[in-house]
């Protein structure tokens, strides 16, 4: 983005998808965050016996954390709109 005034229609599309993907990436992390942490708390030991080891855990965060970041490496980059006048 320059200080030029036909970047903010560019800006504005940006800012759309910035925010869509933030929401994306909030529902993703809460879903996780709804299904790993009890899971991690033991939950499921006294009805199934299972229990999730820190090691697993750790690379359940892990694995979230990669998730949310190749959702936010999805953004498309907007294109700027030529003007016919520019040389």
């Amino acid at each position: 983005m320059k200080d030029d005034p036909a970047d903010v229609p560019v800006a504005l599309v940006l800012a759309r998808r910035v925010r869509r993907k933030i929401k994306q990436n909030l529902f993703w992390a809460a879903t996780y965050n709804l299904m790993a942490i009890p899971l991690a708390a033991g939950v499921l030991y006294p009805s199934l016996g299972i229990l999730l080891k820190p090691a697993w855990a750790a690379l359940a965060m892990s694995a979230s954390t990669v998730t949310v970041t190749l959702n936010a490496l999805l953004l498309p980059q907007p294109q700027r709109a030529r003007n016919a006048m520019t040389p």
